[in-house]
This record gives C-alpha cells, structure tokens and sequence, in this order.
C-alpha cells in the first residue's frame, strides 16, 4: 500500500528552478515510490533572513511505500547529494526539500514532525498545495488548504507565478 505525501521544494542558489527541476526528477528515483504531480513553481520572496535572493519554490505530490522516517532520509540525501550544507536557519540555499505531509496522519517525533509544522504559515507552501489539491485537509487543523490561505495575512510573503519555462538565476 503506498501513502500519499507532498514534499515542499525550493532553491535560490546558481539556477533555482533546475535545481527544483533536478530534485524533483531526484524524489521520482526514490524506491518504491513515484510523483504523480507537480505544482506550478513560483518566486517567493525569503523568510527570515530576508538579505538573500527570492527562491524558487513549488510542491510535489508523491506516492510512496516508504515509512515517513524513511522519506525524510531519503529527502536529506538528496539535499545532500545536491550539494546541500546546512549553516544557518533560513539561509540561502541550493535545495530545500521539507516533508509537508504524510497520509493524513500526525507524526510528532524527536527529528518528523509532520504535518510541517509551519506549512499553514507559508503562502510559498499553502498556494501550490492549493494548486495540486484544493480540498486538502491539514490532519491536524482540520481545515482546507484553501481555507488557510484565506485567513493567512500575506504581508512580506509575495509569490509571483513562474512562466513555463522560465529559469531564474539569483
């Protein structure tokens, strides 16, 4: 049986949206698991440490047969595998890859927390997890995705659609 989980994706180092490109290519190798969607990419203006370029950010839906502790690995390799060092909290960044959610489930552990325990802070997360599932339900809110965003003020978080194609340097 596989469970249905969405993995948050976003760079704003060297080419932004071939390293998204290139880390979503990577979650499609995982073993026994599959994207079965992407959402549209969009500039993001940063958060938290704010002197630094906009990232390129967008969700991806996979299913997997992994348990959530295995996809969280599985994700830290591919952020290390892509040249992912981590320094600082928020800092700039070739990949970041986050488990937002994993099946409906809660998981509160020493290193998973899932749902993401900012996901319903973040219009950079919120607006293409709308994208790819309007009706979404957080587990643990119990409330739409799109309900979320609704009530999130969205002063200092702007996000502007990517065009197809588009690639972005910072």
């Amino acid at each position: 049986m596989t469970t249905r989980s969405y993995i948050g994706i976003g760079s704003n180092l060297g080419e932004p949206q071939v390293h998204c490109q290139d880390a979503v290519h990577r979650l499609g190798g995982l073993p026994e698991s599959r994207v079965t969607a992407l959402s549209p990419w969009y500039l993001s203006r940063p958060v938290g440490v704010v002197d630094q370029g906009w990232f390129v950010n967008g969700v991806a839906r996979l299913e997997t047969r992994l348990t959530a502790g295995e996809l969280l690995q599985a994700i830290l390799g591919i952020e290390a595998d892509m040249g992912r060092v981590r320094k600082q909290r928020w800092e700039a960044r070739i990949i970041d890859l986050d488990l937002l959610l994993y099946g409906t489930g809660h998981i509160c552990e020493e290193d998973l927390t899932v749902p993401h325990p900012r996901l319903h802070l973040r219009r950079f997360v919120l607006v293409p997890l709308k994208d790819l599932d309007p009706v979404l339900i957080h587990p643990v809110l119990g409330r739409a995705i799109g309900e979320l965003l609704e009530g999130l003020d969205a002063e200092g978080q702007d996000l502007i659609p990517l065009k197809a194609g588009l690639i972005c340097g910072s």
